[in-house]
């Protein structure tokens, strides 16, 4: 064997055993094992403040017991609901102060509830003010196959008892204040949202999806009342509002990118280096040969 032979292959076997270690590597961090290695959330919690006469709020969410590094949704109005936020199974405390009052003052309201793996949860801010108080709803994800899910949330303390229907479905008849119905499953399609009460009624046009999840909130408005249709999950997957209301802040942790598509990069380029090299030798040496 000769020595350029040699040379060649000791080569070759230095930059397989590269690749090879870039590839596990590539292995070791695609999405699979981040996922392995990575906190498990996979329970969702978004805040609604659903009162009509509270004022604008400061709210607070976080795991039970650990109030240092909260969640934070600032001025947080009537009819406001925020995207849904990611967080782990467990115990959790919701505190609502004014707006712009400090994290350290003591909260207008404070609460605790569980929050179940794979399942949505709505905390909602209901009731007059004074008589504030947090109710937990638990939401749902999966619609029946070809059809749409629908509840009502009745939010109105200008209408104390409101009916609404979606088309030809009744959903809520004679709804309290601080009520909410269970799901229901109506046919999708383009359809109206009807409702009324002793001194108002009206109509909202909403498009239901098949299997879509939604919640339909009604609210007190100028006018008198009004409807807000929300999308709560489609396909089986929690769907955010569009992005919280304006003055919303803080958001659930992101994981990282993959770093896949760079390690792979890496690896080309330690080839073609290792190529270059073995050209660039091989070069010298036909030049060294031809005097």
């Amino acid at each position: 064997m000769t020595m350029g032979l040699l040379r060649y292959l000791t080569r070759l076997a230095a930059v397989t055993a590269l690749l090879g270690g870039t590839a596990a590597l590539v292995a070791a961090t695609s999405p699979a094992a981040s996922a392995a290695s990575a906190p498990s959330q996979d329970a969702w919690v978004r805040i609604a403040h659903l009162s009509p006469k509270a004022p604008a709020m400061d709210i607070y969410l976080y795991p039970f017991g650990e109030p240092g590094q909260p969640i934070v949704l600032r001025d947080v109005s009537y009819g406001d609901v925020s995207a849904y936020m990611a967080v782990s199974p467990g115990q959790y405390s919701v505190a609502m102060r004014g707006f712009g009052a400090s994290p350290s003052s003591p909260p207008v309201l404070v609460t605790s509830f569980m929050v179940s793996a794979r399942t949505p949860y709505t905390v909602a801010a209901l009731g007059p003010d004074p008589g504030l108080r947090v109710e937990v709803l638990k939401d749902q994800i999966i619609a029946p196959s070809g059809r749409a899910l629908i509840r009502v949330v009745q939010a109105s303390l200008k209408e104390h008892q409101v009916t609404v229907s979606y088309g030809p479905d009744v959903l809520a008849r004679q709804l309290a204040f601080g009520s909410a119905t269970s799901y229901v499953a109506v046919s999708p399609g383009a359809r109206t949202v009807r409702f009324t009460a002793a001194g108002a009624r009206g109509a909202t046009p909403v498009r239901l999806g098949a299997d879509t999840v939604h919640t339909i909130v009604v609210l007190d408005d100028s006018a008198g009342l009004k409807a807000d249709p929300l999308l709560d999950a489609a396909g089986s997957q929690i769907m955010p509002k569009g992005g919280p209301a304006a003055g919303f802040g803080g958001t659930a942790p992101r994981l990282p990118g993959n770093p896949a598509p760079w390690l792979l990069t890496i690896a080309a380029g330690a080839l073609l280096t290792s190529a270059g090299f073995t050209g660039l030798r091989r070069s010298r040496r036909a030049g060294t040969a031809r005097p």
